[in-house]
C-alpha cells in the first residue's frame, strides 16, 4: 500500500512539475469553479424561506408558541426583538390552523367570554369585581387597537366603590391608557376624540377629564387642545382655558413636526424635542379709509376730464362820472375819484383737470393670536452613545440650520422679519447626549449576507489544503531524489567479483562457465545427462 501511494505521488508530482504556468492556473481555476458551483448549488437547493408565523407578541404568547412547535418538530426563529416568530413559508397557513384550534397564541388577558366559561356559584363578590374589572380593561383595550394607527393598548381603570347607604356621595372612574402607535403616525382630532368616547361610554361614571390618554413616545392626546368643548363638563368653559389649550396645541404640533423630522434622520428614539411658544392673543379690529395714487411712482391718478379757458379783453372805457350827494361836501370821501381814464388790456386763462384716485376702504380683524417668539430644544443621542463626539459636527450644524428654518417660518412675520441669524441661533439649542430613557432598540445587520461569509470560508480552506498539498508534494519529490542519489552511492561501494575466495565450489562453476563458452554442445549434453538422473 505504502508502494502504491508512493508511486501515485510520484505520477502526480511529475505530472504537476511538467505543467506550465497557465495550465497550472486552469487546473487550479476550474477546480475552484466547481466548488463554488457546488456550494451555491447546495445552499439553494437546501435553503429554507422563512415567514412570520405571529408578530407583535408578548415574551409569554412566544414561549407558549415555541413550546408547541418544538413538541411537533417544527424549525422555527423568533425574529423583531423577541416579538415574533417565523416558520417554514410552506407550513404557515398549516401551522395557523393548528394553532388557533388549540387556543393559541393566549394572551392570559381575560375577557367576557371568561364568565362563560367559568361561571358558578363559588365565587366571591371580590373575586367578580377583580374578575369584572380585568374584562373591562381587556375590551376597552381592544377597541382602541380597532383605531387606525394604533397597534397595541394598554388600560389600567380605577372604579369607585360603590356605598352602602343612598346618601352617599357618588365617586367618579378614572383611566390611564397607554398606546403604542405606528412610528410617525398622526391622530386626527376626531380620533382622539373617539378615543375619549370610546373610554367614556364603556366605563359607568367615567368623564372625559378624569381620562388620560398617552403614547410609548410620553405624548399626550388632550382633549382640551383638540378646541372640543363639551357640554357641562366645563372643558374649554374660559377664555384663559381656550388660550392655553391653543398654547399647547401650537407647541405640540412642533415638537411633533421637528420629532419626525429627527426620526427620519437620526432614527427612532434617538432624539429628544422640547418646544416653547411665547404667544399674543391680543386682538384687533379697525376701520380704514385710504387714498392712494393710482401711479404711485409720478403720485399721479388716472385723468378723466380736462377743461381749459382763455379770455382776452383790450378798449377804452368811459370815465367815472356824477357828483356827489347833494347836500354832501366832498371831504367826506376818502380818495374819491371825480374822473377816470378807463382804457387797458385784459387776458384771463384757466386750466380744469379732474384726476381718479383709488379710494380704499379696509374693515381689518386681526387673527386671534400671533407667535411672538419660540424656543427649541433638542438632545440628539449620537451613533456611540459613550461617544459624544462620532456625532460629526457638519450633522449638528445642518440639524441647527433646518430648527432656524423652523422657527423663521412660524413666528409672525412683523416679528420674524426683523431677527438675525444669531438671534435665531439663540432660539435654537441642539445638545449631544446619551438618553437612558431610549426604549427603542436599533439592530445593526451586516450589509453582507451570511451566506457569502460560508462561501469565502470553504474557497479559503480550498485553497490552503492545494497549497498545502502542492508544498508537499514537493518536498516528497525532493526526498525521493536524495534516496536515488544515496542508492547509487552504496552501489559503487560493492565488492568486485575478483576479490572473492576462491573455493571448491568457485572452481567447478568456473570450469562450468568455460566448458559452456568454449563447447557449448558437450555442455549441453552434460546438462541432459544430469536432468536424467534427477
Amino acid at each position: 500500500m505504502n508502494e502504491r501511494l508512493k508511486n501515485i505521488k510520484t505520477k502526480f508530482g511529475g505530472f504537476w512539475g511538467s505543467r506550465t504556468k497557465v495550465q497550472k492556473g486552469t487546473i487550479i481555476g476550474s477546480i475552484l469553479a466547481v466548488l463554488l458551483i457546488a456550494s451555491i448549488i447546495t445552499y439553494f437547493a437546501t435553503r429554507v424561506t422563512y415567514a412570520p408565523l405571529y408578530s407583535d407578541l408578548s415574551a409569554a404568547e412566544v414561549g407558549q408558541i415555541k413550546e408547541q412547535l418544538d413538541s411537533k418538530g417544527v424549525k422555527y426563529q423568533v425574529t423583531n426583538g423577541g416579538t415574533a416568530i417565523a416558520v417554514p413559508a410552506d407550513q404557515v397557513d398549516n401551522l395557523k390552523v393548528d394553532l388557533a384550534s388549540q387556543g393559541y397564541p393566549q394572551s392570559g388577558q381575560i375577557d367576557y367570554s371568561f364568565f362563560s366559561k367559568n361561571a358558578g356559584f363559588g365565587m366571591t363578590d371580590n373575586e367578580f369585581n377583580v374578575l369584572k374589572l380585568a374584562s373591562m380593561q381587556t375590551e376597552l383595550a381592544n377597541l382602541m387597537k380597532e383605531v387606525k394607527g394604533v397597534k397595541d393598548a394598554k388600560v389600567m381603570l380605577t372604579l369607585p366603590q360603590q356605598g352602602v347607604f343612598v346618601s352617599d356621595t357618588q365617586q367618579e372612574a378614572s383611566a390611564s391608557i397607554v398606546l403604542n402607535t405606528e412610528p410617525g403616525y398622526q391622530f386626527t382630532d376626531s380620533q382622539i376624540q373617539t378615543l375619549y368616547n370610546l373610554a367614556s361610554k364603556s366605563v359607568p361614571n367615567l368623564k372625559p377629564e378624569n381620562i388620560v390618554i398617552t403614547n410609548q413616545y410620553f405624548e399626550y392626546y388632550d382633549l382640551n387642545s383638540q378646541g372640543s368643548s363639551l357640554s357641562g363638563n366645563g372643558i374649554a368653559s374660559s377664555d384663559a382655558e381656550k388660550q392655553l389649550a391653543v398654547k399647547k396645541q401650537i407647541e405640540r404640533d412642533l415638537q411633533r413636526q421637528v420629532q419626525t423630522m429627527l426620526g427620519q434622520l437620526m432614527g427612532a428614539g434617538k432624539a429628544a424635542v422640547s418646544v416653547t411658544t411665547d404667544i399674543d392673543f391680543t386682538q384687533e379690529k379697525r376701520k380704514e379709509d385710504l387714498v392712494e395714487p393710482v401711479d404711485k411712482k409720478n403720485m399721479a391718478g388716472i385723468q378723466i376730464s380736462a377743461q381749459k379757458i382763455s379770455e382776452t379783453y383790450t378798449g377804452a372805457g368811459a370815465a367815472a362820472g356824477g357828483t356827489p350827494e347833494a347836500g354832501q361836501s366832498t371831504d367826506n370821501f376818502t380818495n374819491y375819484q371825480s374822473s377816470t381814464n378807463g382804457n387797458g388790456d385784459y387776458e384771463k386763462t384757466q386750466d380744469t383737470v379732474n384726476y381718479e384716485v383709488n379710494r380704499i376702504h379696509r374693515q381689518i380683524q386681526e387673527s386671534p393670536y400671533r407667535i411672538r417668539d419660540i424656543g427649541i430644544q433638542v438632545l440628539i443621542e449620537p451613533p456611540k452613545p459613550n461617544d459624544p463626539t462620532s456625532l460629526p459636527a457638519s450633522t449638528q450644524t445642518d440639524i441647527k440650520n433646518m430648527l432656524n428654518s423652523v422657527v423663521r417660518t412660524s413666528i409672525d412675520k412683523n416679528e420674524a422679519g426683523q431677527l438675525t441669524n444669531a438671534q435665531l441661533n439663540q432660539k435654537v439649542t441642539v445638545g449631544v447626549e446619551k438618553l437612558n430613557g431610549n426604549m427603542t432598540p436599533v439592530v445593526t445587520q451586516s450589509s453582507i449576507p451570511w451566506w457569502i461569509w460560508v462561501v469565502g470560508g470553504i474557497l479559503l480552506v480550498v485553497i490552503i489544503l492545494l497549497v498545502f498539498f502542492i508544498i508537499r508534494s514537493r518536498r516528497q519529490e525532493e526526498y525521493e531524489d536524495d534516496e536515488y542519489e544515496y542508492e547509487d552511492d552504496e552501489s559503487l561501494e560493492v565488492d568486485d567479483i575478483s576479490e572473492e575466495k576462491e573455493t571448491e565450489t568457485t572452481l567447478r562453476r568456473k570450469q562450468l562457465e568455460k566448458m559452456a563458452k568454449e563447447k557449448p554442445d558437450e555442455f549441453a549434453k552434460l546438462l541432459r545427462t544430469w536432468i536424467s538422473e534427477d
